[in-house]
């Protein structure tokens, strides 16, 4: 089992990973230490959590048996180079950045390393991420599972193939921006409508909350469930109306092709 947990870099994601993990019980802040660029950041972090900090990355990489890489993509391989003699064959990483592949993560250490490809969202800040992840040929199966595990502290998970990694990034790692952008204009059209911005947010999210509570909890087709909103000749089904008609959907697709492509890039 992996008992002791690392995560280099703290970050928004990293964070949001960190507080689930601890919320859930599934470790103790002794089990985790973390590294981040600035003592002020980290000494922010130990404060609020009570984990073991450090400004080395290689001291994470010693002292995890579950690492995760929660820098910005472009960091990812001058990391690898600081920690890669460290990282021994019996310790497992975790990466959440995308387009980095399983084959790009053996060729950074030059060595086959037990590997776990991660896409998670920032919904993981309060509690509701989505994460998919596929791992490489090393890791066990029940080593996978425990790694599922400690991140059900703050994610769904789905174990997918590693082709549609980059479609995970698009559909769920990039799409909280398009949902709250959706949100935005909502609110704003209800405040042109004389509603008090605060109620707006709230009205517009509780919305989309529920709406998609909905597709997950009655397992009804979101065409069906839009459909039992629109009453004949009644208001939603203008409302629809107008938005087929600007494009609301091909934008959409659009907007999610566009940030597969860029993933893949990556």
């Amino acid at each position: 089992m992996f008992e002791k947990i690392g995560f280099i870099g703290c970050g928004n994601m990293g964070t949001a990973m960190l507080k689930g993990i601890l919320a859930s019980g599934k470790r103790k802040a002794e089990e985790i230490m973390i590294s981040c660029r600035t003592k002020e950041t980290l000494e922010e972090k130990k404060a609020a959590y009570g984990v073991n900090i450090t400004t080395d990355n290689r001291e994470v990489a010693e002292f995890a048996d579950l690492l995760f890489l929660a820098v910005k993509p472009q960091f990812y391989e001058g990391v690898i180079a600081q920690i890669q003699d460290v990282v021994t064959a019996q310790k497992l990483v975790v990466s959440i950045a995308p387009g980095k592949t399983l084959s790009w993560f053996e060729q950074q250490f030059g060595r086959p390393v037990k590997i776990i490809r991660t896409m998670p969202n920032t919904p993981a800040m309060v509690g509701a991420g989505m994460m998919g992840m596929c791992a490489g040929s090393t890791v066990t199966e029940e080593e996978l599972q425990q790694v599922r595990d400690v991140c059900s502290g703050f994610s769904e998970t789905e174990v997918v193939p590693e082709h549609l990694m980059d479609v995970v990034t698009a559909v769920s790692g990039s799409s909280p921006a398009y949902v709250f952008l959706f949100i935005e204009a909502m609110a704003d059209a209800a405040v042109a409508g004389g509603m008090p911005r605060a109620q707006a947010y709230k009205f517009a999210a509780q919305a989309v909350m529920g709406s998609a509570k909905m597709v997950l909890e009655t397992g009804m087709h979101p065409g069906e469930l839009k459909d039992m909103v629109c009453s004949p000749a009644g208001t939603t089904i203008q409302a629809v109306r107008v938005l087929e008609e600007k494009g609301m959907r091909s934008s959409v697709f659009e907007a999610m092709m566009k940030c597969l492509d860029i993933s893949r890039g990556m």
